[in-house]
């Protein structure tokens, strides 16, 4: 999350992408039965293709000042689904296209997360707010395609399940738009679309991204009824943000989700915002637990993995009880966002129209607003950050106890351990019961 032009994205490997005949007919036994692929098929795969990708075009500000998303696009290399597919069916993908799918699904994210049952049935009448710089002018057609695809409930402004909107409340007088942050909207409807796919939506445009129309844009979502808001932006901290606390973030009985960041270990802001959520990003991989999946801090470089850290601003809020830390710390809990273990996206503006995979924390923001969504509506006066610390050390959530995302002086600041860390916080979702009041 910052506010200068971010270090030029790594290079993993050669580009080999996957073929639309291969992948349609074996998605249906990686997702179509609801199961994960075991660790020992996946080890099995022969290629050792690694995945290569750049940040999305949002990720470097327009003017100074402006914050920017938190989202990479994988743009060569097989992805975990890819070779779980290659492993499973016995044939590597080749070809290069945009045709078909090659980041984990619903289904999949559903399972890693312990959300089956209750993505079936909960989140109807609910409201998740998207809120993004900018105008994606196909953002409902995109979204179309990605639930169609998947075989979810059609969600247009139509049957009253889709609403996109200016940062005045406008349905007509929208932003600019703009190709970069076109992509970080169809990641995060997609997001909100695999976890809560009963949710309404509702998409909110700032005109720019600077703090002011952004937070704009978070009053609006509130005031038109969201419980739920999540936010894939952010940039450095700084002596101003505890005046945007109470401005912009500080809504009582609302959960609101913000991206850790992507630049590695360092504290960012809203996410040190003691009125949010601050979600983390792994790298989500099968297993041969009984759970099906595995996770580690997502790290693929000093400058690249998810943010922590102790805000130098922000207050500690009464529910967080670390100790090396007086101030807020971050981040609250976690879920995948390594580009390589990234997740199936459908877009349009701006390039091919197609399939592509994403990473980054721009992920993680709104998957787990679609879990506090699953949980249902915020009690009244609460700030729904504090739930899964209720839960803190419970089977409610998956600790995560490998990996870090920099150094550090104080060891969990950085470093994943048992309990609470600042990578991953408490961990990550196993269902929906530390998300509710």
């Amino acid at each position: 999350m910052r506010t200068t032009t971010p270090n030029s994205p790594h290079t993993h490997g050669r580009w080999r992408r996957t073929g639309s005949a291969v992948i349609a007919t074996a998605a249906l036994l990686f997702t179509g039965l609801g199961t994960a692929v075991q660790a020992d098929a996946a080890a099995s795969a022969t290629t050792s293709t690694k995945v290569t990708y750049a940040a999305t075009p949002c990720a470097t500000p327009k003017h100074t000042g402006d914050l920017t998303c938190k989202s990479y696009r994988v743009t060569g290399g097989l992805t975990a689904y890819q070779k779980a597919l290659a492993a499973k069916t016995g044939i590597t993908p080749k070809a290069a296209d945009a045709t078909t799918p090659s980041g984990y699904s619903p289904t999949n994210l559903r399972s890693a997360y312990g959300l089956t049952s209750a993505a079936a049935s909960n989140g109807s009448g609910e409201t998740i707010a998207i809120v993004d710089a900018y105008n994606d002018p196909n953002a409902e057609a995109d979204l179309a395609t990605y639930r169609s695809y998947y075989g979810l409930s059609a969600c247009t402004t139509a049957n009253g399940c889709f609403k996109k909107v200016s940062q005045t409340g406008s349905t007509t007088s929208l932003p600019t738009s703009d190709a970069g942050w076109s992509e970080e909207i169809s990641l995060d409807l997609d997001m909100a679309s695999a976890i809560c796919p009963l949710c309404n939506i509702t998409l909110v445009e700032a005109t720019s991204a600077s703090y002011a129309n952004l937070g704009t844009a978070e009053n609006e979502a509130v005031t038109l009824g969201a419980k739920f808001v999540s936010n894939s932006y952010g940039g450095s901290e700084s002596s101003s943000q505890t005046t945007y606390d109470t401005s912009y973030y500080k809504h009582a009985g609302v959960a609101i989700t913000v991206s850790s960041g992507d630049s590695a270990y360092g504290a960012e802001y809203p996410a040190t915002s003691q009125y949010v959520t601050a979600v983390g990003g792994t790298k989500l991989s099968t297993s041969s637990t009984t759970r099906g999946w595995t996770e580690a801090v997502w790290r693929t470089s000093s400058t690249e993995g998810t943010g922590s850290g102790c805000s130098s601003y922000d207050a500690k809020p009464t529910w967080q009880t670390d100790t090396g830390c007086t101030k807020r710390m971050e981040s609250d809990v976690s879920a995948v966002a390594d580009p390589a273990t990234g997740v199936s996206v459908y877009d349009s503006y701006g390039v091919t129209a197609g399939w592509y995979t994403f990473g980054g924390t721009s992920v993680s923001a709104p998957i787990i607003a679609g879990v506090y969504a699953l949980a249902g509506t915020p009690a009244s006066g609460t700030y729904p950050a504090q739930y899964p610390y209720d839960y803190a050390g419970t089977s409610s959530l998956n600790d995560v106890t490998s990996g870090y995302n920099g150094s550090c002086s104080t060891a969990y600041f950085c470093t994943a351990e048992t309990g609470y860390d600042g990578p991953t916080g408490w961990g990550t979702p196993e269902g929906i019961s530390a998300f509710a009041n």
